[in-house]
């Protein structure tokens, strides 16, 4: 996993932030374990199962669910003779952790992979579902690219089929740009979101110029 930050808006948090996240990411099985549940909060896991899932050993599976239980990161409850483990939602650092890992995956999946080679493609952002935040848009596509095509790679995942997308020319995207539109300058601000594609930055830098 390559390097990633995270910012927080007060001393405090900061403080409590460093100290958890040494804890977090010291253990290759314990990173494993915090993508699965990040990503899929609304889920709840018994250990077999994360053995199997994760091709882990399951002393240390265990070991490392009791850790992230211990910094309160997840809650365990019997169900069926079973001990279920799942992410707690009002963890402090929940929406931050899940934006981090969201955008740790998404930037190597086979859906940007797939993006960046869509024809005539200059800049791609992800936003929204894709990095875990609630934005107007999830997908920012700059570029001579025909919205068939792009549904079409979209609906290939059926998890995909409700992504919320815009597609700019690379001229009306520039021109909406140096006019300081909001809706252009919110996503691109945005420290949240994720620009795995741009072969156009001399362009960008040029519009703000005008502004």
């Amino acid at each position: 996993m390559s390097t990633v930050c995270v910012h927080f808006h007060s001393p405090h948090r900061a403080g409590m932030a460093s100290t958890i996240l040494k804890a977090l990411f010291s253990s290759q099985t314990r990173v494993k374990l915090l993508s699965t549940f990040l990503l899929h909060p609304e889920e709840e896991y018994y250990i077999r199962e994360l053995t199997r899932l994760l091709h882990e050993q399951i002393n240390s599976i265990r070991r490392e669910l009791e850790n992230l239980r211990r910094i309160g990161l997840v809650r365990a409850r019997h169900r069926n003779r079973k001990k279920y483990y799942r992410i707690d939602l009002e963890f402090p650092l929940f929406p931050e952790l899940k934006s981090m890992f969201a955008k740790e995956v998404q930037a190597d999946s086979p859906i940007v992979a797939s993006l960046k080679k869509l024809p005539g493609v200059d800049l791609i952002v992800l936003a929204g579902v894709f990095v875990g935040t609630d934005t107007k848009v999830d997908l920012l596509v700059v570029g001579d690219v025909k919205k068939e095509m792009l549904e079409a790679l979209l609906l290939q995942d059926s998890s995909l089929k409700n992504v919320k997308y815009s597609i700019f020319s690379q001229a009306d995207f520039l021109y909406r740009l140096s006019l300081k539109d909001r809706f252009i300058s919110d996503i691109l601000s945005d420290p949240r979101n994720l620009n795995v594609h741009n072969v156009i930055q001399k362009q960008i830098d040029e519009a703000k110029g005008k502004q």
